[in-house]
């Protein structure tokens, strides 16, 4: 790909970026059939799993609303699952600010599609793209379109193989959620000092989850970590 001191855009950046995502399928493809085997081991629709796919697209974000989905819904609940999102994808808006310099001069509309499709693993396709040289935003935006199409293939997939399975606990499926974010951790292990607000978080979570009734122990879980993380930094 050629590099230009201005960002542009381009079809051929699409492709690359398409080409670009092609290693982060596994990860991408394991995430979305856990979720959507959870979904339907949850009780959601079809249609219900695949709004979330579709729209709220955050797999974190997904699955800890899982967590708190309920068949009756409150306005506490609402509140609740409103703010276990806004926590959850507040990381978010440090992956956009880095992108600003980037996409400052693209069209609001590209812009705005740009940003919702955004993921950890887009980002770091764009971001590497972007330290090398590379200008062409396409290729930012190819990367996230494939990985958004895998991404509800791959919903689909898992929900139909957990809607197969009438008993879930009996083939152990009901620990796919805390099995894939054990998993999901291990790489992440960088030492005792960065890995302490993940133990503060575990913690206060515990803790809260013991006194406190309701899924606050989620908020209060990732509010004490955050904390924790910038104490220590």
């Amino acid at each position: 790909m050629s590099s230009s001191p201005r960002p542009f855009f381009s079809l051929a950046g699409l492709r690359h970026g398409a080409r670009a995502s092609l290693p982060a399928f596994p990860g991408f493809i394991m995430f979305a059939l856990a979720f959507g085997t959870a979904a339907a081991q949850k009780g959601l629709s079809l249609a219900e799993a695949m709004g979330l796919s579709l729209f709220v697209y955050a797999g974190a974000s997904q699955m800890v609303g899982l967590e708190v989905w309920q068949k009756v819904w409150t306005p506490t609940t609402i509140l609740t699952i409103m703010m276990v999102t806004a926590v959850v994808n507040s990381r978010m808006i440090l992956l956009g600010a880095t992108l600003q310099p980037w996409l400052r001069h693209e069209p609001i509309a590209r812009n705005a599609l740009n940003l919702f499709l955004i993921t950890e693993a887009g980002w770091l396709i764009g971001t590497r793209y972007h330290t090398e040289g590379g200008r062409d935003v396409g290729v930012l935006l190819g990367a996230a379109i494939t990985l958004w199409i895998v991404w509800q293939i791959a919903t689909i997939l898992g929900f139909f193989a957990g809607a197969l399975v009438p008993e879930p606990r009996a083939f152990g499926l009901d620990l796919v959620m805390p099995i894939f974010f054990s998993a999901m951790l291990v790489p992440l292990w960088k030492g005792v000092r960065p890995a302490l607000p993940w133990l503060v978080a575990g913690a206060v979570s515990f803790v809260t989850h013991a006194l406190v009734p309701g899924y606050g122990y989620i908020v209060a879980g990732a509010l004490a970590g955050v904390i924790a993380g910038m104490l220590i930094e």
